[in-house]
């Protein structure tokens, strides 16, 4: 299972604020049926890599549909293959080791 973690930044929209534009991204996630979460200054995406990625080329075509002219992503990916690799199971990892300190 991969991980991805897109930050999708809309340049161009005559104003400081761009959640609704990233809130149109959001909805790609949404509707793509994947397992998503939001973070302040990201979104994290769970599925095989093909999903992940085809999704993140989406929430990243769906600002221009916002009339947005230009739009700068950026892009993680954690496709890790020896074992199942999830955004609860990442999280829970570290917190976990934050406890035993």
């Amino acid at each position: 299972m991969a991980l991805l973690q897109i930050t999708v930044l809309p340049l161009g929209t005559g104003t400081p604020s761009v959640s609704k534009f990233i809130a149109e991204a959001v909805t790609v996630a949404e509707d793509s049926g994947i397992t998503y979460q939001i973070t302040p200054m990201s979104t994290c995406l769970e599925g095989s890599l093909a999903e992940v990625v085809s999704v993140a080329v989406r929430m990243h075509e769906a600002c221009f549909d916002e009339n947005v002219q230009r739009v700068v992503t950026a892009i993680t990916i954690d496709d890790r293959r020896d074992k199942e690799a999830t955004l609860h199971h990442k999280v829970a990892a570290i917190e976990e080791n934050v406890a035993e300190r």
